[in-house]
C-alpha cells in the first residue's frame, strides 16, 4: 500500500502530510465499509465549487448569475471529474471490492469521478484552502481554457437576450460573399428588435455572425 501511494503522490507532484487521507481518497465501500473515500468526496464536492466559483467571477466579473451558473455546471460535474480523475491515473490505485449488479464500465467511471472529488477533499484537510485552490486550478486548467473558447459565444449571448426581452429571435442576413474560394470574406448584419443592423466580416458565415452578434452585443451594452 505504502508503494502505491507514494506512486500517486509523485503523479501528484506533493506529498500528504497524513498518509491515511491519501488511502482513504483511494478506498471504496465496497473494500472497506466503515473507512472509505465517501465524506472525503462529500467535502471535496464544496471545495471544487467553491474555487471553481471563484475563479469563473475572476474571469468573467461582468457575467450575470444565471450565465456564470451554465459556465459552472459545466465544468464542475460528473463527467469533468471523470476526465480529470483519469488524468491523474486513479483507476490504477482505487481499492474495490466486488460488484454483482452494475456493469464493471458503469461502475469504474462513477468511482473514478467521486474519487476526483474526495481526493479534492483530502488536499483541503491535509494542506489548507490556499493549497488545494492552487492544486485544483492546476488539474481543471485544461477544461478552464476550453471553458473560453464554448462558453464565450455571442450569438448564443444575443439570441438569449432577445427572445428574453423580445420573444423573438434575432434577425441574420449576408451582405456579401467576397474573395477567392480558398480565402472567402463573408460580410454578416445582424438586428435585433429596436435595434438598427450592425455588420461584420469573417472567414466563414458562422465567424461572421459570431463576430456581427459581439459588435451588436457591444452596441447595446450588453459585452
Amino acid at each position: 500500500m505504502e508503494k502505491n501511494l507514494s506512486k500517486l503522490e509523485k503523479i501528484l507532484n506533493f506529498k500528504f502530510k497524513n498518509k491515511d487521507l491519501l488511502e482513504r481518497t483511494i478506498t471504496h465501500k465496497s473494500f472497506n465499509s466503515s473507512i472509505n473515500y465517501e465524506k472525503l468526496e462529500f467535502l471535496g464536492d464544496r471545495v471544487l465549487d467553491l474555487i471553481i466559483s471563484k475563479k469563473l467571477l475572476d474571469l468573467y466579473p461582468k457575467e450575470n448569475e444565471g450565465i456564470l451558473d451554465k459556465k459552472l455546471a459545466s465544468l464542475v460535474n460528473k463527467n469533468k471529474c471523470y476526465e480529470v480523475g483519469k488524468s491523474l491515473k486513479l483507476q490504477n490505485f482505487i481499492l474495490v471490492g466486488n460488484y454483482k449488479k452494475k456493469t464493471s464500465t458503469t461502475i469504474e467511471n462513477k468511482i473514478i469521478s467521486d474519487c476526483c472529488e474526495a481526493l479534492i477533499g483530502a488536499v483541503y484537510l491535509d494542506r489548507g484552502f490556499d493549497f488545494v485552490e492552487k492544486f485544483v486550478l492546476k488539474i481543471w486548467s485544461k477544461l478552464i481554457e476550453n471553458s473560453k473558447i464554448t462558453l464565450v459565444d455571442a450569438k448564443t449571448r444575443l439570441q438569449e437576450y432577445s427572445l428574453k426581452k423580445f420573444k423573438i429571435l434575432p434577425v441574420y442576413k449576408i451582405v456579401s460573399n467576397t474573395g477567392p474560394r480558398h480565402k472567402p470574406n463573408f460580410k454578416v448584419a445582424v438586428k435585433i428588435k429596436d435595434s438598427i443592423f450592425v455588420e461584420s466580416s469573417g472567414s466563414s458565415k458562422k465567424n461572421a455572425e459570431q463576430a456581427a452578434a459581439n459588435k451588436l452585443l457591444k452596441n447595446i451594452k450588453i459585452l
